[in-house]
């Protein structure tokens, strides 16, 4: 006769197992990691909202619709002094985007073509394009903003002065001045023949890849573009009878009057952030074609491919997916350090916040604009380049 007996190891063995399972310590250690920040959370909400109630001062955002009561230096859409704090931080952000998205183009650019240099065969090239990224990439890029801004651009002669340029552009230590574009009516067909443009160059470079895929042989994508961007906006320009003309700036006897400005402000921003970024870009391109091996260069000098478009048609696209997750971190390093234009007086979201912050005492508010709007102004950039480093990215037959 079987004698039930509780098997006192099998139950100990079955705790034991729970407690050593890795998912469940898992969820554990999870909960309570969730739990600790949710309680510095709260506590960090209430002792701001105590501090708050303290000094008096009311939380919220409703001081956005209040008069600003200040003039902003450069603004892309329509400002005075009668319009909202609101409409202010939306001119800030325009002009952070601005310089952003200008930098990085600029950067890129430069980088590409110094990064290229440092690998060329020309000693003189190639010594001139380490000079530029060990003196650039050396130096805090503040220090660049104050150099294009104290040691080159405020030493330009005077408005009355100023350097005439061709096509009516003058510069002097004003900043740049140029004819700026009146449209007439039907320019808006020539901003419509444009956009089918790009749509339609779009297609007709899917359709030359998927060509030379299939066939081998290449379509002139470049001459095809360049006459669908440049043709069809310039022919419909002329067919609605040239609806454009231009403010011209003149030189006066103690200012220029009329045209548009670019301010040295902005001037010396956007050269110090690409000229600065550009030296990091360099040594990314550098090393992404360095990580292509060289019997793929060896292989295309075999087939008789001359050295410019082995260069373009085989190195460079397959170091692009080397070169473009450190490229990433550039791009978003550019963006914040648009930051430091306080430092020159230009107009960006963290100057006119500044200004919005002094005057209303809305710290916490304006802080929490300044963190939303980098934020999601990175994670765009990171999806961007996300979506175009996999688009990239070798595929296996």
């Amino acid at each position: 006769m079987a004698i039930g007996v509780t098997n006192a190891p099998e139950r100990s063995k079955s705790s034991g197992s729970i407690i050593n399972d890795p998912q469940v310590r898992g969820i554990f250690y999870q909960a309570i990691t969730i739990i600790i920040l949710a309680v510095l959370i709260y506590w960090i909400v209430d002792n701001t909202t105590e501090n708050l109630r303290r000094a008096n001062i009311a939380s919220g955002y409703d001081f956005l619709r209040s008069r600003a009561g200040f003039d902003v230096g450069q603004s892309l859409i329509s400002f005075t002094s009668d319009s909202t704090y609101g409409r202010a931080l939306v001119v800030g952000f325009l002009n952070t985007l601005l310089v952003a998205i200008t930098g990085i183009i600029t950067a890129t650019v430069i980088g590409f073509i110094v990064g290229i240099g440092r690998l060329s065969h020309n000693w003189i090239i190639a010594k001139l394009s380490l000079a530029y990224v060990e003196v650039f990439r050396n130096i805090p890029p503040l220090l660049v903003i104050f150099f294009w801004y104290s040691g080159v651009l405020a030493i330009l002669p005077q408005a009355r002065d100023a350097l005439a340029l061709p096509l009516d552009i003058y510069v002097s230590n004003r900043g740049v001045a140029f004819p700026s574009p009146i449209p007439g009516e039907g320019a808006q067909y020539t901003l419509l023949a444009f956009l089918i443009a790009v749509a339609a160059s779009f297609f007709v470079a899917r359709y030359a890849r998927q060509k030379q895929m299939a066939t081998g042989q290449r379509f002139p994508v470049l001459w095809t573009v360049l006459g669908l961007i440049i043709g069809l906006p310039l022919v419909t320009f002329l067919v609605t009878g040239a609806p454009l003309t231009f403010d011209v700036p003149v030189a006066g006897k103690f200012n220029l009057t009329g045209g548009s400005v670019v301010g040295p402000e902005f001037m010396s921003l956007f050269l110090a952030l690409s000229f600065y970024t550009a030296a990091f870009i360099a040594e990314i391109v550098r090393a992404g074609i360095r990580g292509v091996s060289k019997g793929q260069t060896e292989a295309a000098h075999a087939l008789g491919i001359r050295p410019r478009l082995t260069t373009r048609l085989v190195i460079v696209p397959q170091a692009m997916r080397i070169i473009i997750p450190p490229l990433t971190s550039q791009y978003l390093n550019l963006t914040k350090n648009s930051s430091l234009a306080v430092a020159v007086g230009y107009a960006d979201l963290v100057a006119v916040g500044g200004t919005i912050l002094n005057q209303t005492g809305q710290s916490i508010e304006v802080v929490s604009i300044w963190l939303i709007v980098y934020l999601s102004l990175s994670l765009a950039t990171s999806l961007f380049m996300n979506w175009y480093n996999a688009r990239m990215a070798l595929v296996e037959r």
